[in-house]
């Protein structure tokens, strides 16, 4: 099995951060680095087919809750915090239904445990589109990109993943083909036969409609101790909306 790339912060208490779709562990280098100034050894994950994580041809949550579970081993990790957000928050419940006894708290941001529908052909278009061979730089690839994708905030976002393969061609990171091919999968609901009686906080942006009021019986129901609360001003990507919030609200989280 491969093992998974990720970046290490700190020493103390050990926290994992599953970053979501089409994301990858940079997104989190800035809280990571304010958890591990607060206690934490902070372990930031690609998972499979994101960042400089392998690539490989089969992707679903059982896998991914296996990835991490290997991580874990060979890090010589019994029980780890886990924060997991959008996708990265699917993995971290599909983790704690089958690891429970590896968490020791729970923090799913913004992503319930329902099933979705797909949502995320737009970007798969705008990604698809770009002509790598044509592109000499970062601002060629986005304006190939903002032929499709309107919002510049998402764009950039997106070309986190665009990186050098030679002096002169560039690449994307994630494995596009095959998250493209299973993207149905990404919306995966969670096994709706195991609970988990950790701690947990559901943390959701106030401006987004991916948790909603009628979510909070399943959530109580699988997850038994847990809280749901929502950051302000923030919408789907609440951490870097409303950083000093969700880190405030996170910290408290864990240490008490």
């Amino acid at each position: 099995m491969a093992l998974l790339h990720s970046k290490i912060l700190g020493d103390g208490e050990p926290l994992v951060i599953l970053h979501g779709f089409l994301g990858m562990s940079d997104n989190w280098k800035t809280l990571g680095n304010f958890y591990s100034k607060n206690g934490f050894r902070v372990h930031l994950i690609d998972q499979r087919n994101h960042g400089r994580s392998f690539h490989a041809n089969e992707f679903s949550y059982d896998l991914l809750s296996n990835d991490l579970d290997f991580y874990l081993n060979h890090h010589q990790i019994e029980q780890t915090n886990i924060i997991g957000h959008s996708m990265g928050g699917k993995t971290a419940m599909f983790f704690a239904s089958y690891y429970p006894e590896r968490i020791q708290k729970l923090l799913v941001a913004d992503i319930a445990p329902k099933q979705y529908p797909i949502h995320h052909q737009d970007i798969l278009n705008g990604l698809h589109s770009v002509i790598l061979e044509n592109v000499t730089s970062r601002k060629d690839a986005e304006e190939q990109l903002s032929l499709h994708i309107k919002e510049a905030g998402i764009r950039q976002f997106l070309l986190k993943n665009l990186y050098r393969k030679t002096k002169d061609t560039f690449g994307w990171r994630m494995n596009l083909p095959v998250l493209t091919e299973n993207i149905d999968k990404i919306g995966a609901v969670t096994p709706q036969d195991k609970k988990f009686n950790g701690d947990t906080l559901f943390l959701k942006g106030a401006n987004s409609n991916y948790i909603l009021p009628e979510d909070h019986k399943q959530i109580s129901a699988l997850f038994t101790r847990s809280k749901i609360a929502s950051i302000s001003n923030a919408g789907h990507w609440l951490h870097a909306e409303n950083p000093e919030e969700f880190a405030k609200v996170s910290l408290n989280f864990m240490e008490n």
